[in-house]
């Protein structure tokens, strides 16, 4: 089966060559994925949402072509991109398929950095060429039935015996963390209790790398989610789960404020998922108002329609400048972490908003699975839950205006 999409418009891309922020290699990336999304990932897109799997073939092909590898030192197995190339990568490929674009971020953003950034020497060294290349995936499990938004709310404990950490709880929503190729999960753990400034306790939250296949570790069937049907996400069961105490992440203790950190870059390169995917919706609508002929004439030739498409091109323009913003000033060892909440509200509110117009435009055939316009309806949803909810955006937004949410 085939995706029954019309052919996408590139004159509001195009436009994009002469932003002065992107360099000749910018460029060329927005170039190569653009094709890659719109030749091999599109055409396939309806037949593996309807089969509810991720494409392993088009995965291993995404990592031949360097995409999982982008952002890290080529000692690594990396290309040594910036930030903004792998957030232009996943906008390009979420123009046709939000769950191929949210396995490449969570894949670098979730599964790799937390290692890249708080890992040992010994840790980058075994894990990250297989995570670089595409040859494997990692999930990020901090999520439980009680510890979302509130992530100190986390339940699951670890506790030392003799060279070992020990480790019990549950974890859920956890992206490619199910995959044949899913070599690990980093999970936080209560370790114990810390004493706050004032004096009260808290719960000491403690990062672990934990390998597939160790005894105890069982994902669990995956979710029958409304969208991102290709997406791999699972509960994840941990009963008596021994790791050794290398496999400790980063120091004790700062699992959760490190994890916070992971976050917000994550939040970036989401919010460029949420881009791509308001932009793909565009070029379809427009497309069809072209050549959607009612009454003698293109409908797009209706005032009403053409100002439909003008507000989704300007919110459109908006949301990637936004992600442009924290990026760059990510990229620049500058703070960013209210550009990123900014970004990732602007565009998961783009995103819906688009997915909304293109399918009242398109009519019967924005309602259609099929129909690209009629899968980002039913995907962005998420955007507004995924990697921080809107109503968490808004408070870190709040609090950079010294309002204490």
């Amino acid at each position: 089966m085939t995706d029954t999409a019309t052919p996408r418009v590139h004159s509001a891309q195009n436009a994009l060559g002469d932003d002065p922020r992107l360099t000749d290699e910018h460029r060329a990336l927005r170039a190569k994925v653009r094709e890659f999304a719109d030749h091999v990932v599109a055409p396939q897109a309806y037949h593996y949402d309807t089969q509810r799997q991720l494409p392993m073939a088009i995965i291993a092909q995404m990592g031949q072509l360097g995409l999982f590898g982008l952002p890290f030192p080529a000692e690594y197995g990396g290309t040594g991109k910036d930030y903004l190339s792998l957030c232009i990568a996943v906008e390009e490929l979420a123009r046709v398929d939000q769950s191929i674009a949210v396995t490449l971020e969570a894949g670098i953003g979730l599964g790799v950095m937390p290692i890249f950034r708080y890992g040992t020497e010994e840790q980058r060294a075994r894990w990250l060429p297989d995570l670089t290349a595409g040859r494997a995936l990692a999930g990020f499990g901090l999520t439980e039935a009680d510890a979302g938004s509130d992530a100190g709310a986390t339940q699951t404990v670890a506790r030392e015996d003799g060279d070992d950490w020990v480790i019990d709880g549950t974890k859920q929503f956890i992206t490619n963390s199910g995959t044949p190729i899913t070599s690990l999960v980093t999970i936080t753990a209560v370790t114990g209790e810390r004493q706050r400034s004032d004096g009260s306790m808290t719960k000491e939250l403690t990062s672990f790398i934990v390998p597939t296949g160790t005894p105890g570790f069982t994902v669990m069937p995956g979710y029958d989610k409304i969208g991102w049907h290709t997406s791999d996400t699972h509960p994840l069961v941990l009963r008596g789960v021994r790791v050794p105490k290398q496999n400790l992440l980063g120091e004790r203790g700062r699992g959760y404020a490190n994890f916070l950190k992971i976050l917000d870059e994550g939040r970036v390169a989401f919010a460029a998922l949420c881009t791509g995917a308001a932009q793909g919706c565009l070029e379809q609508a427009a497309d069809y108002a072209r050549t959607r002929v009612v009454f003698g004439r293109p409908i797009g030739d209706n005032q009403h329609i053409a100002f439909l498409l003008a507000r989704m091109q300007a919110r459109v323009h908006t949301a990637r400048l936004a992600y442009y913003d924290a990026a760059l000033k990510m990229a620049a060892g500058m703070p960013f972490k209210t550009e990123a909440s900014i970004a990732k509200l602007v565009g998961s509110e783009t995103a819906i908003a688009n997915a909304h117009d293109a399918s009242q435009i398109m009519g019967g055939y924005g309602f259609l699975n099929q129909n690209a316009v009629g899968r980002h309806y039913r995907d962005s949803k998420i955007l507004e839950v995924g990697e921080g909810t809107t109503e968490v955006q808004l408070m870190i937004i709040a609090r950079s205006l010294g309002f204490d949410q």
